[in-house]
């Protein structure tokens, strides 16, 4: 390269002249392979210990640029941004994604669901620096070797770069301009060539952290101290392999969930957001259809198992993980944890937990594998779960369309199980552009419950499949227009049916404004074997019922100030009715000041009484730069009759070194009226990386 290049969001060193760009960007919506309306200029300098991307997104109208967040990993679908693709394997499953926004906020991801999605929760170390000029913006990116795992001797990684201009809901991509190919498909990626020899150094990252403050456990417990060293070690095994190594490990700065309402009999599902667990995520990714309509039937590694029992926190004292790819073009991928939790008086003994798995590539883009986990939570002796997979996956079949074919089962055992402890599924999905079908069946025993699995319904047949049909362009000022049509149905294992749901969208409109506007009718039905008790002191008797319900939806796009999306879902519900509204509005006066307001009301009535369930949140966040963020989210609970508050200070001083401050706050209702404050806390959190 022959001179440093400074992240500064200029593009000004002389470096950045030498490099040739890339050709062309062509269009992907609304239309596909045209030139798009605004021009974009990509050039990449390969160095030995990073990747540097400089991109020129040219725009005659700088004032029209939708771009309100900072944080980073924000959401950054609905505004402008820039993504960036690397397969540093070639092995046409495996990825990393790195995006920026004309603010400067961050978002990155791997590739997951073996290029079907992303896993958005990962997070690395890399850096980027955006500016806006007269002529558009300009995005400055460095991407360090060592924080991404790759096969050393490549002549080539997979490359892709996508812009998205969010008020004239237009996507543009270098490689693969069609909406046939999602961008995170790697088998259809460019290539980045003449790559130097990569030297990730020694490899070796270690992380210490301190976290201290005080905190009250309830109203009558007094203040204490606390002040928690923890450290964690990262050190790559060759150029494709990380192995993790964590010592009393702390979670202080993740996120609290975000509250919701539950009219079902299953529980609700909450995603892992611990950085730990995080890392190397997509390893442990198992099965195909593994969830309905976007709920999951089962995750069969479902790491809140470890350290979160009944919503309390459980230490854990040390954990280890190694994760990574091997063999030739790493077309092996095996990963490996353990964990040892400390007890919790009254809930749960010290606990050692742990999953492996291992999955071979075959062809392009298909494979087979093998997961497994051992340990319990709760200290149950003999538990553990197996599991085989094998996926076939192409891009394709009749040319260019996507076919996916998989299989999975897996077997559990423990001390107090009995049945049938056995589960298994198929799948067939064909999800392309004008056309997304699939169909989908499960078998889940009455003793499969695994211990570090999520498995929200047992003893069942669960099937499901999707007609769905995009037809872009149709009538001038529509986008698009997009029907579906989701039948799912259970029956026990005698072969009742216990459940359905038919899900139909006959009108699903999407105006060239970005507004979108929904209706829906589904038929319904349960055949409850027990009583249900949906609220306290509402009890639907077992018995069958058969019902249908409708919703109106309502999104307005997120290029105005104001934007949001109302949605209300009406009609009989079981043997009474129930309206379930929900709203989320989002006020976004600059990339300063992000406010949000969201609640779900449920009200019905039942014969067996009256059901009233509200949820409300609202969350400001001040985006001083994209490294410094101040956020408040308050959520208020009626049917738990609770409110709480998680407010957070995120400063990364360095690109190595953070600092948050965090206060959270429960309240519950008394009575009387009154509000008692149940637990308070005050933490300060720093950690630095020691790189080498």
């Amino acid at each position: 390269m022959g001179e440093e290049i400074r992240i500064d969001g200029q593009l000004d060193e002389a470096a950045w002249d030498r490099a040739e760009p890339l050709s062309t960007l062509r269009t992907v919506e609304p239309t596909q392979g045209l030139a798009p309306t605004l021009g974009t200029e990509v050039r990449i300098i390969a160095a030995p210990t990073a990747i540097y991307v400089g991109i020129r997104a040219f725009d005659h109208d700088p004032a029209g640029i939708v771009s309100y967040s900072k944080a980073r990993d924000s959401d950054l679908r609905s505004e402008d941004h820039l993504k960036i693709l690397l397969d540093p394997f070639r092995d046409g499953q495996s990825g990393f994604v790195f995006a920026v926004n004309p603010a400067g906020a961050r978002y990155d991801a791997l590739v997951a669901d073996q290029g079907l999605g992303e896993n958005a929760s990962w997070d690395a170390v890399w850096e980027a620096r955006t500016t806006i000029s007269d002529d558009g913006w300009l995005a400055e990116i460095r991407i360090p070797i060592q924080s991404i795992t790759f096969s050393r001797g490549l002549e080539a990684w997979g490359f892709n770069v996508e812009r998205r201009v969010q008020r004239l809901l237009e996507v543009s991509r270098w490689a693969s301009p069609s909406r046939l190919a999602l961008f995170t498909q790697t088998r259809r990626a460019g290539e980045l060539i003449d790559l130097p020899a990569f030297d990730p150094g020694w490899g070796l990252t270690v992380r210490p952290a301190l976290t201290t403050g005080v905190e009250k456990t309830g109203p009558e417990e007094p203040w204490q101290e606390e002040a928690d060293p923890s450290l964690d070690v990262f050190q790559r095994l060759g150029s494709n392999t990380t192995a993790v190594l964590t010592v009393n490990t702390d979670f202080a700065e993740t996120e609290v969930d975000t509250r919701r309402t539950n009219l079902t009999r299953f529980p609700l599902f909450f995603p892992e957001k611990r950085s730990f667990f995080l890392d190397g995520a997509d390893i442990f990714e198992f099965g195909t259809g593994m969830t309905t309509f976007h709920r999951p039937d089962i995750i069969p590694f479902f790491t809140r198992r470890i350290g979160l029992v009944e919503g309390q926190e459980v230490p854990i004292r040390v954990g280890g993980k190694v994760s990574g790819r091997a063999g030739q073009a790493g077309r092996t991928n095996f990963g490996g944890l353990a964990t040892a939790t400390d007890a919790v008086d009254g809930l749960v003994p010290a606990s050692e937990m742990g999953a492996f798995r291992v999955r071979q590539n075959l062809l392009d883009q298909s494979s087979i594998g093998a997961i497994g986990t051992l340990g319990d939570p709760y200290g149950r002796s003999g538990s553990y779960m197996a599991g085989v997979d094998g996926v076939y996956n192409t891009s394709s079949f009749r040319g260019n369309r996507n076919l996916i074919i998989g299989a999975w089962g897996m077997y559990t055992d423990r001390e107090d199980l009995s049945g049938d402890q056995s589960a298994w599924g198929v799948t067939v999905d064909y999800p392309n552009d004008v056309w997304d079908l699939w169909v989908s069946y499960k078998r889940i025993g009455d003793g499969f419950d695994p211990s570090l699995s999520f498995v929200p319904r047992r003893s069942v047949h669960l099937a499901n499949t999707g007609v769905n049909y995009r037809w872009w362009d149709p009538y001038p000022g529509i986008f698009n227009l997009y029907f579906e049509l989701v039948p799912i149905m259970a029956w026990d294992l005698s072969g009742d049916l216990e459940s359905y749901r038919i899900f139909t969208a006959p009108i699903n409109i999407r105006f060239n404004s970005g507004d979108r506007f929904e209706f829906n009718v589904q038929p319904q039905g349960e055949r409850l074997p027990e009583d249900f008790e949906i609220v306290d002191g509402v009890v639907i008797p077992a018995g069958e019922y058969d019902w249908v319900r409708y919703r109106a939806e309502v999104d307005f796009a997120q290029k105005r100030v104001v934007s949001g999306r109302l949605s209300v879902w009406f009609g009989p519900f079981y043997d009474g009715d129930m309206t379930e509204f929900s709203a989320r509005i989002a006020i976004n006066p600059s990339d300063f000041l992000n406010l949000e307001l969201a609640g779900t009301r449920n009200q019905g009535t039942l014969p067996g009484g009256e059901v009233l369930q509200e949820v409300a949140s609202a969350r400001v966040q001040m985006n001083f730069s994209p490294d410094l963020q101040w956020s408040f989210l308050g959520q208020y609970d009626r049917e738990a009759k609770e409110f709480g508050v998680n407010c957070r200070i995120r400063w990364t001083f360095t690109p190595l070194g953070d600092l948050f401050f965090i206060y959270n706050n429960t309240a519950f209702d008394e009575l009387d009226g009154g509000w008692t404050t149940q637990a308070s806390q005050f933490l300060l959190k720093v950690q630095y990386a020691f790189r080498r």
